[in-house]
């Protein structure tokens, strides 16, 4: 993928999640609309940037609203002197090239057992692949990731090359959204 080499430079306050998961602290920021207009894609792209000056590489995730948010770990927190509440100066500039997604093991499975859905997948882009594995990875319930599992499975074996029906940014189907920020 070819990505416009666009900096986009904001400050942002750091946010603390209100359902934060797996007893780890992290903060998170919603990038203002501006910022996220500079991407190539609503859908996650991954970008290099620095919070405070501090370097990093993250994917970015949709909001839902046609803009992109990004998860702050503590490592980076604490590289970057940073804490939540705070306001911190962001840098952000799409990659080159986006990488590789990481295949699910489950998925991994489905396709070894497929070997005309294997040949698809290997012919298909890596934005492509993005998407069919945020859609597989984006069900709430296991039935329903194992049901999309063998749906792409299908789909890929007829020769579908990208997932159907499915919007990468979420505003049209509301399927992703920001964490709800906790009150301070």
């Amino acid at each position: 993928m070819s990505a416009n080499n666009v900096t986009s430079r904001f400050e942002a306050k750091l946010l603390r999640p209100a359902k934060p998961g797996n007893g780890s602290a992290w903060a998170f920021v919603v990038l203002p609309k501006d910022a996220s207009a500079t991407l190539p894609r609503r859908g996650r792209t991954t970008v290099e940037g620095t919070v405070n000056g501090h370097p990093f590489r993250a994917t970015l995730e949709p909001d839902g609203q046609l803009s992109h948010w990004l998860q702050i770990g503590t490592a980076l927190l604490e590289a970057a002197n940073a804490a939540i509440g705070d306001t911190v100066v962001l840098e952000l500039t799409p990659v080159k090239e986006e990488p590789e997604p990481e295949i699910p093991a489950d998925f991994q499975e489905a396709l070894a057992a497929a070997p005309e859905a294997r040949l698809v997948w290997s012919k298909t882009t890596t934005l492509a692949r993005v998407d069919w594995i945020h859609w597989m990875t984006a069900a709430k319930q296991p039935a329903t990731r194992a049901k999309r599992i063998a749906t792409a499975c299908d789909m890929l074996a007829s020769g579908k090359k990208h997932v159907c029906c499915f919007d990468p940014s979420g505003y049209y189907s509301k399927a992703f959204r920001a964490p709800e920020a906790e009150d301070h």
